[in-house]
């Protein structure tokens, strides 16, 4: 067997996946459940949340792209990084989920660079808010500043709603810039 059962009932092949298998309430619901850092943050903080606070970093164009770029983690989970960088195999696995996610959603494979940069500002503050006081610096974090506010996390349900509509409003806008001919 090398598929899960989502949420909505949709089964969603690991191995195979396809983009109408990619539901925006499957996305919503695991990510509000998923707890970054693999759970070890002082208190739950959900995927859907760091997600959120992603897009709001970048521009209006980007924010669609900024608020799926974990989506994978809502079919593979969130693995911690060290652990991603040695399995090639969940690497090609997480990349075809990606496609297919892209595919649904009509998105460039390649994130945009403030994406990127916008995500590492977001693991600084993370760090500094929602992880246990350690000295050991994180290299990828170097020349990284966190955001000056501090994060509060939102309960799983908050997440979830707010995540959703955010989607829905991303794609109706992208849909609606697309059928005008790029007017908004």
């Amino acid at each position: 067997m090398t598929w899960i059962l989502t949420r909505s009932g949709i089964p969603f092949d690991l191995l195979e996946p396809a983009p109408d298998m990619v539901q925006p309430m499957d996305i919503a619901h695991a990510l509000a459940h998923l707890c970054r850092f693999n759970g070890h943050t002082l208190q739950h903080y959900s995927v859907a949340e760091h997600s959120i606070r992603v897009a709001q970093l970048v521009p209006a164009e980007h924010q669609l792209a900024a608020l799926l770029h974990d989506a994978t983690e809502a079919y593979v989970g969130d693995m911690v990084r060290p652990l991603k960088q040695v399995l090639p195999g969940y690497q090609q696995i997480e990349q075809r989920v990606w496609k297919a996610i892209c595919q649904r959603f009509d998105l460039d494979p390649v994130l945009p660079e403030c994406v990127h940069q916008a995500d590492m500002v977001m693991l600084a503050t993370e760090r500094r808010d929602l992880m246990p006081d350690h000295p050991a610096q994180w290299e990828c974090l170097d020349g990284v500043e966190p955001l000056r506010a501090r994060i509060v996390p939102c309960n799983a349900v908050t997440a979830q709603v707010q995540y959703f509509n955010l989607l829905m409003e991303q794609l109706a806008t992208t849909h609606r810039r697309r059928a005008t001919g790029g007017a908004a």
